[in-house]
């Protein structure tokens, strides 16, 4: 009997023909792949970790993940782009497989309900792209039920490779790459879901101007202004208004008489 054995590739020519491969598939788009990296950890942000902790913490996935671990960490994956609702990646195995993952928004209800619970809690746009922010703001942000991150069920998963299971390796370690991709651009998450971080930062400031507003009177009084903004009117320079400009008088020429 006879076994049909492919040739064994070391994992530097695979990569080296995946490269020369996805050239062709993009069409002249620059590829941004998930560098080698080394260490324990697959992420090291808050977002980055939040994300691969989120979908560790469901049984189905948590079983299936630690297959793309190796593939995500040794450089396997040689493209990686985040859209609104869409992950889409090529990952360097036997051959090069096409990744895309379809995530459901952010419903507008969940939306307008964190904005109403956190925006006030959340001082800058770096803060909470960098998760300097409180413990409870976390917690609403990691809620499993009524947090930002996707359920299993609003993500979709598919992969070019003839691996039967719903989460393949090349999926498993896509998944992992959008932590990786997290780490460098936190603010490509909210793109994924479809919603706008800085609608966070504008409804916050928009709220604590309008509470130290008078809400009594239509129109603000000098002293109010003044209350508000610090400023005392009466020590202000007056400005003079300019004259207005005299009026040249004209000058009546006499006829000349001719003799």
């Amino acid at each position: 009997m006879s076994w049909d054995w492919k040739p064994y590739v070391p994992v530097h020519e695979r990569r080296a023909r995946a490269k020369r491969a996805l050239k062709k598939r993009l069409g002249g788009r620059d590829a941004k792949p998930i560098e080698r990296f080394a260490g324990r950890k697959i992420a090291r942000t808050f977002w980055g970790e939040a994300w691969c902790q989120h979908l560790e913490s469901f049984s189905d996935y948590s079983n299936r993940l630690p297959r793309g671990r190796t593939y995500a960490r040794n450089g396997s994956i040689v493209d990686l782009q985040i859209d609104s609702g869409k992950v889409t990646a090529w990952v360097s195995g036997s051959e090069l497989y096409e990744i895309e993952i379809t995530i459901k928004g952010l419903s507008k209800t969940r939306w307008k309900t964190f904005k109403a619970q956190c925006g006030g809690q959340i001082s800058t746009l770096l803060d909470l792209l960098q998760g300097k922010v409180s413990e409870a703001v976390i917690e609403r942000i990691t809620d499993r039920g009524e947090g930002l991150f996707p359920s299993p069920k609003e993500i979709n998963l598919s992969c070019s490779c003839p691996d039967w299971a719903t989460m393949c390796k090349h999926v498993a370690a896509t998944l992992y790459g959008v932590g990786v991709r997290l780490d460098d651009s936190p603010e490509l998450f909210f793109r994924l879901r479809g919603v706008d971080h800085q609608e966070l930062i504008e409804s916050a400031g928009m709220d604590s101007f309008e509470d130290s507003l008078p809400q009594d009177e239509d129109v603000l009084a000098e002293g109010d202004l003044a209350a508000i903004f610090g400023v005392d009117f009466s020590d202000l320079p007056k400005v003079r208004k300019k004259a207005a400009p005299k009026k040249k008088r004209k000058v009546r020429r006499k006829p000349v008489k001719r003799g």
